[in-house]
């Protein structure tokens, strides 16, 4: 069991997040964590006036507010690696600028990981969304965790925290992974590597979600395109395909056409959405790595 960490560094990725940022500081600065906290904002590319409104926020001083250019290439992984080479802490939190941390979320990430080496921690969608957007995602149960049908468990990269040994020793987020699939990633290569994850129910995260449904479906298919590669990169540590996905999902994205009365359907159109996205995703991707993962 590890002992608590006298410091823990919250990483924060952010683009043009100057609207939305100040509701996840405010939420930080609600924390009932009673150790010593600091937050870095890994700042990637932003053209908003993010640096500016940090360098003069009033919860500055209150959370050790830093921020930090990370400009070398345009995704999550990029500038939360950033933020980390900028952090003093021992243990590492992560959260999104657009979400909500609950006020017992790094107080139960902290305490999780004094048995656990990477921790992830739940998502709920709506007190942060309203109701019809929040229908759009079948978000998994706060107490379920996430997990890969046929492979191993994950962290949401909006949610969780790592001690900073372990990220130094699996070499960080991977930032090849552009738009998805580097959460997965990065808590798989932690686990290959002989650590272990855990699962915090009650480290609970408001998770925002996309209002369009041009973004959503945008979104699904980046989840889906990154499917085969990862696949490919971890077929032989036991990933496998599921080869009754194919015909199943085609059956049922008949069946629930939003098309149909909702009576017959029982299925939200923004659900219906995410599903076709990620099929259309997933064969992308297979096409574009040549290894087909539908």
């Amino acid at each position: 069991m590890r002992q608590e960490p006298k410091l823990v560094s919250v990483v924060i990725p952010a683009y043009n997040a100057r609207e939305v940022i100040d509701g996840q500081l405010e939420a930080l600065a609600a924390q009932d964590y009673a150790g010593e906290m600091e937050v870095v904002v890994g700042d990637n590319r932003s053209t908003d006036g993010l640096g500016d409104h940090l360098a003069g926020h009033p919860l500055r001083e209150r959370l050790r507010l830093r921020h930090v250019d990370a400009p070398d290439a345009q995704c999550a992984s990029h500038a939360r690696n950033a933020g980390v080479a900028a952090a003093n802490g021992e243990f590492l939190a992560f959260c999104d600028a657009d979400d909500r941390a609950h006020p017992g979320w790094l107080s139960a990430l902290v305490e999780a990981a004094r048995e656990f080496d990477m921790v992830s921690g739940g998502l709920e969608t709506g007190s942060i969304n309203p109701p019809e957007i929040a229908e759009r995602v079948d978000m998994a149960a706060p107490e379920q965790g996430f997990a890969f049908p046929g492979f191993l468990a994950f962290a949401s990269g909006s949610n969780c925290g790592v001690w900073r040994d372990v990220f130094d020793a699996v070499g960080g987020w991977d930032e090849s992974l552009l738009r998805a699939g580097e959460d997965m990633d990065f808590s798989w290569r932690v686990q290959l590597a002989g650590y272990t994850l855990g699962h915090a129910p009650k480290a609970m995260t408001a998770y925002r979600l996309r209002t369009s449904y041009r973004a959503l479906w945008d979104q699904s298919v980046s989840y889906g395109e990154v499917d085969p590669l990862l696949f490919e990169r971890y077929r032989s540590d036991g990933f496998r395909r599921n080869l009754l996905a194919l015909p199943v999902v085609a059956v049922l994205l008949v069946i629930r056409n939003p098309l149909l009365p909702r009576a017959l359907t029982r299925l939200p159109r923004g659900q219906w959405l995410t599903y076709l996205a990620r099929m259309v995703g997933r064969v992308r991707g297979s096409i574009r790595h040549r290894v087909w993962f539908v």
